[in-house]
């Protein structure tokens, strides 16, 4: 799917109520690498706000960048227009330099749409010389707790139903990154849950990628798409809260450069 069919005006509302599992993450650098408060912090590809809204727990200020100025908008509203923050529209390759650079940069869900070189190549020259890049993902997974009837409806309806898109989700090696300057210092896998009732999760699952690529790339109406995720999930919910299992993972990068 192209970027031209991505609705992003949709997808920004919908994004702005996913899970604030970013919390979680960042609070997980500090355990492994860093416990300290940051200067200046950049967020690429802030999206609705929430990763940008995470970092800024361990930063006097943040600067977010998304290539959408509709995701931008949504930030702003994410992040109450509070002091600390500042927002920008730029692609991840291409985002400018500040006057006392960046201390550390986060990157959630960005990597799998960036060109690696042009990528690795501006960080370095905008994240400060000791600086901390962490490049993180998490999704919803095939599990839920104590429920098997769920897994089944994962793999046997959701996925033929919205089969997953192309992604690059090739695994970045220290030989990738040294030559420009990076080290990776620890690389972590991890489980996070998260509790949605029936409508909650329906909500989450419409802006999945591969359900908008149905929605946008191939012009499923959207009731006809929640009325299938209706049909299909009342048995497995009911009118209960559900526990649903999340897998991420983090790699904690620093610049190498002379101090």
């Amino acid at each position: 799917m192209k970027q031209t069919d991505f609705d992003f005006k949709r997808i920004a509302q919908g994004y702005k109520e996913r899970p604030f599992l970013h919390k979680q993450v960042i609070e997980q650098f500090q355990n492994d690498i860093a416990k300290q408060i940051f200067s200046h912090g950049l967020d690429i590809g802030c999206g609705a706000g929430l990763s940008a809204k995470a970092l800024r727990q361990i930063c006097n200020h943040v600067t977010g960048a998304d290539i959408s100025s509709e995701m931008i908008e949504v930030a702003k509203e994410v992040c109450e227009y509070a002091q600390g923050y500042e927002f920008i529209v730029s692609s991840a390759e291409k985002i400018p330099a500040i006057k006392e650079g960046y201390d550390i940069a986060t990157a959630a869900g960005v990597i799998q749409w960036v060109e690696q070189e042009p990528f690795l190549q501006n960080l370095k020259n905008i994240v400060n010389p000791g600086g901390y890049v962490v490049i993180y993902d998490f999704c919803i997974s095939d599990q839920m707790k104590a429920n098997e009837a769920y897994t089944s409806w994962w793999h046997d309806a959701y996925l033929k139903a919205f089969p997953k898109p192309f992604r690059n989700e090739e695994i970045w090696t220290d030989k990738d990154v040294r030559k420009y300057g990076f080290s990776i210092l620890k690389q972590v896998q991890y489980e996070m849950e998260y509790e949605f009732d029936r409508n909650a999760f329906i909500k989450f699952m419409m802006i999945q990628s591969n359900v908008n690529a149905k929605i946008e790339g191939e012009g499923r109406g959207e009731k006809q798409v929640r009325e299938w995720f209706e049909t299909t999930l009342t048995p497995i919910f009911g009118n209960e809260k559900k526990i649903l299992i999340f897998k991420g993972y983090s790699w904690y990068l620093q610049n190498m450069a002379d101090r």
